[in-house]
């Protein structure tokens, strides 16, 4: 939201101002809350790589990973700068994210194993250079949410076969924290005029950073679950420091 604080950056140039004072805690962080909201996400990336990585899962589930950690990163350097080209660092890795899970969650039906990676691929080449290019808006937000559509109705199907409670749990937490989370971005965006009389402002955006943290967590973890009943690994639900969920494998040494 703009101010008249001093900047380190410059004027606000982005197509999005959020609804947290500028530059109030630092010179250097137009949005101070809306940056450090990100830090969550981050940590809790690394924990699904560290366990992908000593578990030696699939690449594409590292991938994953470290693209929540990508995204994480260009969301602070955007919500720091509020800069155009800024936001452009926060907006194409949410593409380039979503047609990672469309290849993860589809991919195990597809028969022609090169033509979807390499059409995702193109896909989100092409993306980032029309949103270099052109100020998308509400075209963009319309966009993310027909890719997000897309990945239900597989999920939905992952979800009805899956008999393990644990996992289930996962699914139903992914969802329970993508509805509050969609909430608080909602009255953070829609009811901002309100929100900046009070004397204490909830934060609703960086909220919205928290629960999408744990949202692909949960999201991640689970999707890791079902791959490893694909492949036969008896996956088994643990949990590191009695609260983080994690998938527990066991392979045939064959594998």
């Amino acid at each position: 939201m703009a101010d008249d604080f001093s900047s380190f950056w410059g004027p606000v140039t982005s197509t999005k101002d959020w609804c947290e004072l500028n530059y109030v805690h630092s010179s250097y962080i137009a949005e101070f809350f809306n940056t450090i909201s990100n830090v969550p996400c981050i940590i809790l990336a690394l924990i699904g790589l560290a366990n992908a990585l000593r578990q030696r899962f699939e690449k594409r589930f590292s991938v994953l990973h470290m693209s929540n950690i990508i995204l994480s990163l260009g969301s602070m350097i955007y919500h720091a700068t509020l800069g155009q080209m800024q936001q452009q660092c926060d907006e194409t890795p949410m593409v380039w994210e979503m047609l990672l899970y469309i290849y993860i969650i589809y991919s195990p039906d597809w028969h022609y194993k090169t033509t979807m990676p390499t059409f995702l691929f193109l896909y989100g080449v092409v993306f980032a250079f029309l949103h270099s290019q052109i100020r998308f808006g509400i075209g963009f937000m319309l966009h993310y949410a027909v890719l997000c559509l897309l990945c239900i109705p597989r999920t939905y199907n992952y979800y009805i076969h899956t008999e393990d409670r644990s996992a289930k749990q996962l699914a139903k937490l992914y969802v329970a924290t993508l509805l509050v989370g969609a909430v608080c971005w909602l009255c953070d965006r829609l009811f901002c005029k309100h929100i900046s009389s009070w004397s204490f402002n909830p934060q609703g955006h960086a909220l919205w950073h928290v629960l999408m943290g744990f949202n692909v967590y949960f999201a991640n973890t689970f999707l890791m679950y079902c791959r490893a009943q694909q492949r036969e690994w008896n996956p088994k639900i643990k949990h590191l420091l009695g609260f983080f969920p994690y998938v527990k494998i066991h392979k045939l040494k064959a594998q």
